[in-house]
């Protein structure tokens, strides 16, 4: 790991090649080449902002899809158009965006008694509530739980997959092997 103490003649060159328009990893070899060290594109982009240089601008252009392929590209030359970025045709703005189909939830009828984590007693239904937004505090539903379950009877029902889906679905073979204790 490099130390971030740099020279002032290489962050005044990394600075004149920033504003010439050179991209991090080409500044990187020019340092390099000048001073003899080893900086990587990532150091000098570290550098950069950490001396107020603004950060390469973003391309203004979407690539659309996969690049297509050129007849060159087997052969481990680049034609010219390889490099070029496509651009992706405009909607119109007609088209909407199709609405996803409204998922139902699913819910119980039971009224939680919203307990803190250190609130809850061994035997309390851990079924979480909130925690949606950033400031909105986590609490647990605290109803006594089902036995073999950290919910009660009706969480624990809600978590696991319906009984129409477990009726449709056969069971498999059970095989069993003995095995020698030793």
């Amino acid at each position: 790991m490099q130390s971030t103490d740099w020279p002032d003649e290489h962050s005044k060159m990394l600075s004149e090649l920033h504003a010439k328009g050179l991209s991090y990893a080409e500044i990187a070899r020019a340092l390099n080449a000048q001073f003899g060290t080893a900086y990587t594109r990532n150091a000098t982009l570290g550098r950069g902002k950490r001396i107020g240089l603004a950060a390469p601008a973003a391309p203004k252009t979407a690539l659309s899809g996969p690049r297509r392929m050129s007849a060159a590209a087997g052969t481990g030359r680049r034609s010219p158009a390889a490099g070029a970025r496509q651009v992706a045709p405009p909607q119109s703005k007609s088209a909407s965006p199709k609405a996803a189909p409204r998922v139902e939830l699913r819910a119980v009828g039971i009224s939680p008694r919203l307990l803190s984590f250190e609130q809850l007693a061994p035997n309390d239904c851990r079924y979480p509530y909130g925690g949606d937004r950033d400031d909105d505090p986590i609490t647990f539903c605290g109803h006594p739980r089902q036995a073999g379950s950290c919910y009660c009877t009706p969480h624990h029902h809600l978590t696991r997959t319906p009984p129409e889906e477990t009726a449709v679905r056969p069971a498999g073979p059970l095989i069993l092997r003995l095995v020698a204790a030793a």
